[in-house]
């Protein structure tokens, strides 16, 4: 399989399923969030809440693209992925996968709604962190704009979710005045109005949709990082691209670059614009020659994987500069030619096979069908001293999906579980003010969302440690 031997082949499959694994659980741990107010509400039987929900969140997956998952393989250092020791990206595809699957299992065993996100991003970082303190990688450098980035969307989103459910519940209590049932809460085993039914089956929906077009994309991106571990040369270059449309574009941003006088750019950005013009030359010499990628060799796979990568990191801040200068060498036609010329050649390492998103989905969709019922009660009952309202359930929806859909845009995790979370705190406060929460249970999933990142970076990068200290 791939050209591994059986060995490695089954340790392959192994790590897939374990992705597969993480998931499913993300299926149950998270996703119970979407659900927790149709069930809670009585809009929909159980059983129908979580197929549907399921069937969503597949579909976001499927048609959600795949700007997260990119994100994801970019917090690892680019020397990490392009690493020629299979034995040492197994060291980076365990500590991730055994950290991720762990933390969430103790999280949903313990009712509190735990953010896959958090889980898996930190992972990441440790290992990234991890790699960079081995002997001989001083010189390597962890992607700091994107984890900056990703750390951002992570503490501002729960943030967002909080004041907007706070501000559209407000909102709602000075424009809906005569259907006061809205602001009730749900009558035993009494399904609400058709109306109410049917804002809060669409807020389920859109939550559905919205988690798996962003926390399906991670799973994506996980099982991605196995891929080009265990077989570089079938999936570190997309190969359905052309080299022939790789070498055109990067003629073309050669072409360009050339027009930049070195001279006019800061110190930092003369050793970028050398670094890029470099790696140009490398890589127009290394795929001139051949008509399709799979005549490279792995290493060259890995060269021309590393060259783009480095390329589009290095251009980025040189082409920010030239496009502020007082006299710029390049007007703007030319400076948007140049951009779309990197990311045509990017595109050949930013992708993902339709199997990898097919499978990503159904164990996303078949997760979200089982271990709901803990985080409901947290979500329904646990968060607020009186039971969520029709009103509140919806807002804290409807909130949580534009939060979580914009991110997904900008290609930015988010954490659903806190989104949601805080969403509903901040409509239980409307009217009551903050003594209507339980403290408690707030304080829990602050802890959740403040540990659940230094913990994981810690074991994620502890164990990689350690399997690198038997595989070197």
């Amino acid at each position: 399989m791939f050209g591994l031997d059986t060995g490695f082949t089954i340790l392959l499959l192994v790590c897939l399923l374990a992705a597969c694994a993480f998931e499913f659980i993300n299926g149950f741990h998270d996703t119970a969030n979407a659900v927790a107010t149709v069930i809670y509400t009585h809009s929909l039987k159980p059983w129908a809440a979580v197929v549907w929900s399921g069937i969503w969140n597949f579909i976001g997956v499927n048609v959600g693209g795949i700007a997260v998952a990119i994100g994801i393989i970019n917090l690892l250092p680019l020397e990490a992925l392009v690493d020629h020791n299979l034995w040492h990206n197994l060291a980076i595809i365990l500590a991730l996968i055994l950290t991720a699957i762990v933390w969430n299992l103790a999280t949903w065993y313990m009712g509190i709604p735990c953010s896959s996100s958090h889980t898996l991003i930190g992972s990441i970082f440790g290992v990234g962190l991890a790699y960079i303190l081995l002997p001989g990688n001083a010189a390597v450098s962890l992607n700091w704009n994107k984890i900056i980035d990703v750390g951002l969307a992570l503490l501002i989103s729960p943030l967002i979710g909080f004041y907007l459910a706070f501000l559209l519940m407000l909102l709602l209590k000075a424009i809906v005045k005569k259907k006061k049932e809205i602001f009730k809460e749900p009558k035993k085993k009494k399904p609400p109005p058709l109306w109410i039914r049917s804002i809060l089956i669409l807020t389920c929906t859109s939550v559905s949709y919205a988690h798996g077009s962003n926390d399906g994309q991670k799973g994506v991106g996980l099982i991605m990082l196995i891929l080009i571990g265990f077989a570089p040369t079938f999936f570190t270059l997309n190969q359905k691209e052309k080299p022939g449309d790789l070498l055109q574009d990067a003629k073309a941003v050669q072409w360009t670059m050339k027009k930049i006088d070195k001279a006019t750019l800061s110190l930092e950005n003369q050793i970028n614009y050398t670094i890029t013009c470099a790696y140009l030359d490398t890589l127009i010499t290394t795929v001139k020659p051949v008509s399709s990628f799979d005549k490279l060799s792995q290493e060259s796979h890995l060269k021309v994987r590393k060259e783009i990568l480095f390329i589009a990191k290095k251009s980025s801040s040189v082409i920010k500069e030239v496009g502020n200068l007082k006299k710029p060498p390049l007007n703007q036609v030319q400076l948007t030619a140049l951009n779309h010329n990197i990311k045509r050649m990017r595109g050949t390492t930013e992708y993902a096979p339709r199997w990898v998103i097919l499978m990503v989905s159904l164990a996303l969709g078949l997760g979200t069908m089982v271990g709901w019922k803990r985080i409901v009660v947290t979500i329904g009952e646990r968060i607020g001293k009186t039971h969520l309202t029709y009103a509140q359930g919806a807002s804290a929806e409807l909130v949580a999906a534009s939060t979580i859909g914009l991110s997904s845009m900008f290609g930015l995790p988010v954490s659903t579980t806190h989104v949601l979370s805080s969403g509903v705190a901040g409509a239980m406060i409307v009217g009551k003010g903050k003594k209507n929460l339980q403290r408690r249970t707030i304080r829990s999933l602050l802890i959740a969302w403040i540990i659940t990142v230094p913990v994981t970076i810690m074991i994620a990068g502890s164990l990689y440690m350690l399997f690198r200290l038997f595989w070197v």
